[in-house]
């Protein structure tokens, strides 16, 4: 048979989070009922004010036809009135604002609008793999950036190489850190724009997470700066619309113009009933409310057993994941396949999957990342499974 794929195709390895969904079938497929901590979809109910609104919309636009490329104006208004009102940011719905096909669909795309061959595109370690995926299929080199317990999993920046800073188009930041945790500093956020300034080198952050905390309002880049910069945001996590496929590009208006301009030509929109029902949930924060407080209780239920089983506090300032560093003598893979998996039953994402060895560092390979979208109460049998096998024994 012909191999007619490319060879960016060719080059390139399975999809984490593909590999995780297919072990979910094996499991089921043999008679196990897994507690699935590993993809990272949401569970629990869409809020019933998006439902709501996506259904009476369904109605209202039924013979809307193709939806807006970058989003209606009731849309990116909304988006506009949200950011002003989360982050004292004032944008230009109109210039300044593009809605996504989701986050990962603006992710990947971004590449495209900026990157030519040869050029550098600087990403977290481990990371969201379209950052990597996109500087594929837009003829890019990817150079990685590792995530380090004790960096408080900062980039240095400062010990990037010259010779890729010179030849970077795009530095990637995810703060709040999938998969981490970690929430950066105002420091760190003023650290990256002047350094996106100094170089030419746009900084994109992807802030899917800012709704999901713990403690303190984590910040965006756009309280920092407009100029050289666009932050990335989805309705994904914050209103549990994984299914809706609908989010936002913002920030400086020669960026979204540049990828309004790509977009164009490879999608046509999100519907525009879900851009409705997304409009909706951004004018709603009870439900995001709700949703942070039962991520704190299943965070706490799952912590406390981690750390009653002898492993290290894990307890993350923000996100629904737990980076857990495996106990001592094992990887991240022995920990998440052989003893959670095999004898637990328990469903997660071995590091090493997400991350990658740059520089002779995989900074995964000793971690797994749990998910906090299982039930409270299957949080609570994972709980009792972790200390029941893992507990060390009273003396």
């Amino acid at each position: 048979m012909k191999d007619w794929a490319s060879d960016r195709v060719k080059g390139m390895g399975g999809y984490a989070f593909d590999e995780v969904d297919q072990r979910v079938a094996a499991l089921k497929k043999e008679g196990v009922k897994p507690i699935d901590f590993g993809v990272g979809d949401p569970t629990d109910d869409t809020p019933a004010v998006v439902r709501a609104a996506c259904k009476k919309a369904v109605d209202k636009r039924k013979n809307s036809g193709y939806p807006s490329y970058v989003g209606c104006e009731e849309y990116r208004q909304t988006i506009a009135q949200w950011t002003k009102k989360r982050f004292g940011v004032s944008l230009d719905a109109g210039k300044e604002i593009s809605s996504t096909v989701g986050a990962k669909e603006g992710v990947f795309n971004l590449h495209e609008g900026f990157v030519n061959p040869g050029d550098y595109v600087i990403s977290p370690n481990p990371g969201y793999p379209p950052y990597e995926r996109g500087t594929r299929f837009a003829e890019g080199k990817s150079w990685f950036y590792p995530l380090l317990q004790e960096n408080d999993y900062l980039p240095r920046l400062s010990e990037i190489p010259s010779e890729v800073v010179k030849k970077a188009k795009i530095l990637w930041i995810n703060y709040p850190n999938n998969p981490t945790g970690a929430v950066a500093t105002r420091e760190f956020f003023k650290e990256a724009v002047d350094f996106g300034k100094d170089n030419q080198v746009i900084v994109a952050s992807d802030e899917c997470y800012t709704e999901i905390y713990f403690g303190e309002k984590p910040l965006s880049i756009l309280q920092f700066a407009r100029e050289g910069v666009i932050s990335v945001q989805s309705l994904s996590k914050r209103s549990n619309m994984t299914c809706y496929r609908v989010g936002w590009m913002a920030g400086d208006e020669s960026i979204v113009s540049v990828f309004k301009k790509v977009k164009t030509n490879v999608d046509s929109g999100t519907a525009t009933f879900i851009q409705d029902a997304a409009t909706a949930a951004l004018k709603d924060e009870q439900h995001v409310a709700k949703m942070r407080a039962l991520y704190h209780k299943k965070r706490d239920v799952l912590v406390s057993a981690l750390k009653k089983a002898g492993m290290p506090d894990c307890t993350p300032p923000a996100t629904l994941y737990l980076w857990q560093r495996a106990p001592q003598g094992m990887t991240g893979l022995d920990f998440a396949l052989r003893l959670l998996q095999k004898d637990l039953g328990l469903v997660t994402t071995p590091g090493a999957w997400i991350a990658r060895e740059s520089n002779g560092l995989n900074p995964g390979k000793d971690f797994v990342r749990f998910a906090l979208v299982p039930s409270l109460a299957e949080c609570r049998q994972a709980a009792e499974k972790i200390r029941d096998a893992l507990a060390k024994p009273k003396r």
